[in-house]
């Protein structure tokens, strides 16, 4: 009776157990099966290019297009000589720079430019490709009033027989510091989004505004560089200085007159 009383008491929690085994594996597929949901709705991270990768198309870019300077754009920018004319020959600038030019945010713009640049050279009638960074080039990017990062095209013709030539086209497009991806150039160069932007005409012109025509370019260039090291104090101090000049005269105006006249009254 023992034996049987026993058996009979205990047979409750066997089937409890018996039941529970199934629910936690209910339960258990109900949370996989939510977890596999939510994964797939969202999206997964891009990967990262590794810095192998990164240095190789960084070398590669390099290889095909030409670092301009403020000593040597003039003579880098031209048209093929072999060629006849009327010709034009059209380039692409990629504008970078560094911590004081591009408060170092021009990195994810120039690693998307590196990457693009093997896929613009091999399209048919590919433009020559050209390189500033205005961290190095500061002066050359301040007489062409462009900022980093931006891309630049010129469509320059070449010059007829009597040396005239039409005008240089130069469109210029800045670029998002953050957001700038392989297929922001893709829409810019290989769907040619970027020959939609008007021609610029203006004052900063690189080869016809009045600022080269008057040669006043590179020293517009010098005094904003000359501007931008300046401490954020010095304007200030000056301003008030003058202020405080100008202010005094205005509220002074015959006081040297009166001293002057005053001198013959003592002498008397």
């Amino acid at each position: 009776m023992r034996f049987s009383t026993t058996a009979v008491l205990a047979l409750p929690a066997l089937t409890l157990a018996e039941q529970q085994i199934p629910l936690l594996d209910k339960v258990k597929g109900f949370f996989n099966q939510a977890t596999a949901s939510v994964a797939s709705v969202i999206p997964s991270a891009p990967s990262v290019p590794s810095a192998p990768v990164e240095a190789a198309a960084a070398k590669a870019a390099a290889a095909v297009q030409h670092d301009l300077t403020l000593e040597n754009w003039k003579e880098v920018l031209t048209v093929d000589p072999t060629v006849s004319a009327p010709a034009t020959q059209e380039w692409l600038i990629f504008v970078t720079g560094g911590n004081n030019t591009c408060y170092g945010f021009c990195g994810p713009a120039e690693k998307a430019w590196n990457a693009s640049v093997p896929v613009i050279a091999v399209q048919p009638s590919s433009p020559k490709l050209g390189f500033i960074d205005c961290e190095k080039e500061n002066i050359l990017c301040n007489s062409w009033s462009v900022g980093a990062p931006s891309l630049i095209k010129f469509r320059i013709p070449k010059p007829l027989a009597d040396q005239s030539a039409p005008v240089p086209e130069f469109r210029y497009k800045p670029l998002n510091r953050t957001s700038t991806t392989t297929e922001t150039f893709k829409e810019l160069v290989v769907d040619n989004k970027i020959d939609e932007l008007a021609p610029y005409e203006g004052l900063f012109h690189p080869f016809n505004g009045l600022l080269q025509q008057y040669g006043l370019a590179i020293p517009y260039g010098y005094a904003t560089w000359g501007f931008s090291k300046m401490p954020s104090w010095l304007p200030m101090i000056l301003i008030s200085f003058f202020s405080r000049t100008f202010m005094s005269k205005r509220m002074n105006p015959g006081a040297p007159a009166q001293q002057g006249g005053a001198a013959p009254a003592a002498a008397r």
